[in-house]
């Protein structure tokens, strides 16, 4: 297994003793990998909420070029994101 050596702030390294102390983690790599996993998660997870919002962005492209949209009065404009944010949430709500 490849050997590194890292520089490690006063905080982070007080950080990774009381992490290894505590026994959750059998040493200091253990605790790096556990936290290099976490920014791998993140990094997907970024980049999947990236994805949807280009999907998003060029299904509304193409609903403008097809002309299927709505012109509305700037008066009327916050009313309607008010209404799309409650079915948003209606929908986001999960039966019990």
């Amino acid at each position: 297994m490849p050997t590194r050596n890292v520089v490690l702030s006063e905080l982070q390294h007080n950080l990774v003793e009381v992490l290894v102390q505590s026994g959750r983690y059998q040493n200091a790599s253990e605790v790096l990998r556990e936290g290099l996993r976490l920014i791998e998660q993140r990094e997907r997870l970024e980049a999947a909420k990236l994805k949807m919002l280009q999907d998003a962005a060029d299904k509304g492209w193409a609903d403008i070029a097809a002309g299927c949209y709505a012109d509305l009065a700037d008066d009327k404009l916050e009313d309607f994101i008010g209404q799309l944010g409650l079915q948003a949430a209606g929908r986001g709500q999960t039966a019990v």
